[in-house]
């Protein structure tokens, strides 16, 4: 008999639940120092592995007092006819007039109930997103309260969320609060102890130890496809409504937010995953002094190092991202990387895979230095690259290149892939846009992917323009998931 695996987010379902971004910056980088910003300081020191103690009391007595329950609600509006059934009766069989005297009445229904931690003494919460949110979906909670352990409470106001992070950020009218110092999550090792704050089930504060039962955790999927998963793995108990709250080290710092638990019966098993400290940061940071996300840009195609692959290569490197492509005038051409190089470290970090990599790099501030470790040719190198700005890349790949009369489209790259979830291995022309007064506004539509035309593989916008030629031209297309041929007829 097979056992289903079941992931479960870590928030207390009142009633049916509903479920946004954000400027990244990295323990390595400064922070702006732009007139007006915030900046949220973080610890660099590594714990002190050498120091046992028996009791975690007087530092978890600080750091309890910066984790928050918020509680959300949704407005439901409904309208009264004001009639009694008698009167609804006589209406509808007999005909009897019965003035409508109907009102609208909103009612206030319990959404969820979750955790956060203050990180500014300003009153600036970190949250997981779906905590906030309406059925996991874009919209949010119409009401979110925030109850802080001396029994205070506060209205709070969103200032954004990133859904591929999952990860939101609160403010709340307050000053003085106390706040949770961060740690850099980079440095964590495995076994490290670990205390997972929050407030599990309503009832009320709770601390659970546990240690660092793994890192780089990426490739579940808990957030959703295309997301940007690096999670901290830790057998501290965690149970639904501790979205949202702090893992905590040794030293009483924030080196992670608790979002999830792997489960086959929806109850603790010891296997929960917390974002890191590193990329909670830098996303509120970003809504924060933003407004708006901002991710590193590398500009490469990567996949994942597998054995048969790394033997192909020589077998120095087991484990990696392998570049399959180096995209031109990127930060990772600029810095000299090449198809065929593995990755095997950012900045003195083990790289496991393509998603730990891509996930490492989206978290980082555009103009970061980095450093990347490479496997080339059978030598190990140091390869320095100032990171470049996703969006701003999205922003002109939206400047596409006319295919046809009122088709734009663009070569699908990976900032496109980004933009779009499209696979690492599609490679073609995307249609971008179709003018209604173009005459191919029935033979194709936005969105589909020509692979090929006339038989043969698309490379560029120009290159396909050239394969076309007059009269009846067979494109090979991907549709979302499917695959098929169209006929199009070009003057």
């Amino acid at each position: 008999m097979s056992r289903t695996i079941v992931l479960k987010k870590f928030y207390l379902l009142l009633v049916a639940l509903p479920l946004v971004a954000c400027t990244a910056q990295t323990p390595d980088a400064e922070a702006e120092g732009s007139k007006g910003l915030i900046d949220i300081p973080m610890d660099t020191s590594e714990i002190d592995r050498s120091d046992i103690r028996f009791s975690y009391a007087p530092m978890l007595k600080a750091a309890t007092e910066a984790v928050v329950s918020v509680h959300t609600s949704r407005i439901v509006v409904t309208r009264n006819s004001g009639r009694s059934p008698m009167q609804d009766l006589l209406r509808r069989f007999y005909g009897i007039p019965i003035p409508d005297s109907s009102e609208t009445i909103e009612r206030r229904l319990p959404n969820g109930l979750g955790s956060g931690v203050i990180v500014d003494p300003s009153g600036i919460i970190i949250t997981n997103y779906h905590v906030i949110s309406v059925n996991r979906s874009e919209r949010l909670a119409d009401e979110i309260l925030v109850q802080l352990n001396d029994g205070r409470e506060f209205e709070a106001e969103v200032i954004g969320g990133d859904r591929d992070t999952d990860l939101a950020v609160l403010k709340i009218d307050a000053e003085a609060l106390p706040s949770l110092p961060m740690a850099n999550s980079d440095a964590l090792q495995v076994g490290d102890v670990v205390f997972a704050v929050g407030n599990p089930l309503g009832v009320g504060l709770t601390v659970t130890q546990g240690i660092v039962s793994a890192t780089g955790r990426s490739d579940l999927q808990i957030i959703g496809e295309r997301s940007y998963e690096n999670f901290i793995q830790t057998d501290a108990s965690i149970n639904p409504g501790n979205s949202g709250g702090a893992l905590v080290d040794a030293q009483g710092r924030l080196i992670g937010i608790n979002t999830a638990i792997l489960s086959r019966t929806g109850g603790n098993i010891g296997i929960g995953f917390a974002i890191p400290s590193v990329l909670a940061r830098n996303i509120a940071l970003s809504l924060v002094n933003f407004g708006e996300i901002q991710r590193g840009f590398l500009g490469v195609s990567l996949d994942d190092l597998d054995q048969a692959l790394a033997e192909s290569f020589g077998g120095i490197a087991y484990r990696g991202a392998l570049i399959q492509y180096v995209e031109d005038d990127t930060p990772a051409a600029q810095a000299g990387l090449k198809r065929g190089d593995i990755v095997t470290h950012l900045n003195g970090m083990p790289i496991s895979g393509d998603e730990d990599l891509r996930s490492r790099i989206a978290s980082r501030l555009p103009g970061t230095e980095i450093i990347l470790k490479v496997v080339r040719d059978g030598d190990t190198i140091d390869v320095p690259v100032m990171l470049g700005d996703l969006s701003e890349r999205i922003a002109q790949a939206s400047t596409s290149a006319e295919l046809l009369d009122g088709v734009t489209a663009e070569f699908v790259d990976d900032a496109l892939r980004e933009e779009f979830g499209i696979d690492e291995e599609v490679s073609g022309i995307f249609i971008r846009q179709i003018e209604t007064s173009s005459p191919y506004v029935r033979s194709m539509s936005a969105g589909i992917i020509i692979l090929e035309i006339n038989g043969q593989a698309t490379t560029s916008v120009a290159q396909a323009r050239d394969l076309f030629r007059s009269g009846i031209n067979r494109l090979y297309v991907q549709a979302g998931d499917s695959y098929g041929f169209i006929a199009i007829r070009v003057p």
